[in-house]
């Protein structure tokens, strides 16, 4: 028994996995070729995939919201979750690495439900509550650049339903956020979200300590 969340040793780690992962095939393959990118750090975790998948069909889902795509392994997990009828807009600056995921979305079946849209988040958000968007997403993803953190929560709270969640990926930051030496403007920018939502009454919140920190706020 324990009274605080346990550190996961690279032992335990291993066996957490083991005990746990149900990843397939398709998952896996993009998972292991973009573990071979220069940036492959921006990728997140498979146990944090598979926890998304299970979210996603709890709320049981129908529209999601991705902003920061990547290689489209996130994204593969929330639309394998969506119903056949389901959609997924994923969002990133241009279609460069979207589209080395895409492959992976079409062998899974799942190319019908992701709709692609590139430019500057902060622009497709917008325009997206211009086209009366505004209240009809069930689930959002954010896992984009770390300054421009608070626009994208504020415009996803909007675009979001009543009782529908945002996940905010990369709120613990490598444990950054807690050393008081660290003050680079992207861990300045993770630092004030955090502070700032743990008091933000317009949800329920909790800070899930898996991958590099999800912090889950369903709009009330």
């Amino acid at each position: 028994m324990t009274r605080k969340t346990i550190p996961l040793t690279d032992r335990l780690y291993d066996y957490f996995l083991e005990v746990s992962l149900r990843e397939d095939a398709v998952l896996r393959r993009l998972r292991e070729e973009t573990g071979r990118l220069e940036n492959a750090r921006m990728q997140i975790s498979p146990e944090q995939g598979q926890f998304m998948t299970l979210l996603v069909g709890l709320l049981g889902a129908r529209k999601a919201l991705e902003i920061g795509t990547f290689t489209g392994y996130s994204a593969l997990c929330i639309a394998k979750a969506l119903p056949d009828d389901g959609e997924l807009i994923a969002c990133d600056i241009d279609a460069e690495w979207p589209s080395f995921g895409m492959r992976y979305w079409a062998e899974a079946g799942v190319s019908d439900k992701i709709h692609f849209r590139g430019g500057r988040a902060s622009d497709t958000l917008e325009n997206m509550l211009r086209d009366g968007m505004e209240g009809t997403f069930d689930f959002v993803f954010i896992d984009a650049d770390k300054r421009g953190l608070d626009d994208y929560y504020e415009k996803s709270l909007r675009l979001v339903r009543t009782g529908g969640v945002i996940a905010v990926d990369n709120t613990l930051w490598s444990g950054k956020v807690a050393d008081p030496d660290v003050t680079d403007e992207d861990t300045k920018a993770i630092r004030g979200f955090n502070a700032s939502v743990v008091d933000d009454t317009r949800v329920d919140l909790s800070l899930v300590p898996i991958g590099d920190g999800l912090t889950l706020l369903r709009k009330r």
